[in-house]
């Protein structure tokens, strides 16, 4: 997934598959504070163009949350909730 607004909710479970695989991938070797930043900096710049909604970051959230541990979890929440304020 290159920026949020190539997500759909509405892919195939295969789909998903390949796509999580695919940022596991980018992800790889890279810190958490990285990841964050990174996933931030492609969220806002896609709220200030009006090219990602909120619901948008929602089903995000639903779709990659199951992958996380515990931390990794509600790390990523509290960026969403940030994300959805803006």
């Amino acid at each position: 997934m290159d920026d949020f607004a190539n997500f759909s909710p509405k892919k195939s479970d295969d789909e998903w598959l390949a796509e999580a695989d695919a940022v596991l991938r980018s992800c790889r070797g890279k810190s958490d504070a990285e990841i964050a930043r990174r996933i931030y900096a492609r969220a806002a710049e896609g709220k200030r163009a009006g090219t990602l909604t909120n619901e948008q970051i929602e089903s995000f959230w639903e779709r990659f949350s199951p992958m996380l541990d515990g931390a990794a979890k509600k790390r990523l929440r509290k960026l969403v909730e940030e994300l959805k304020r803006m």
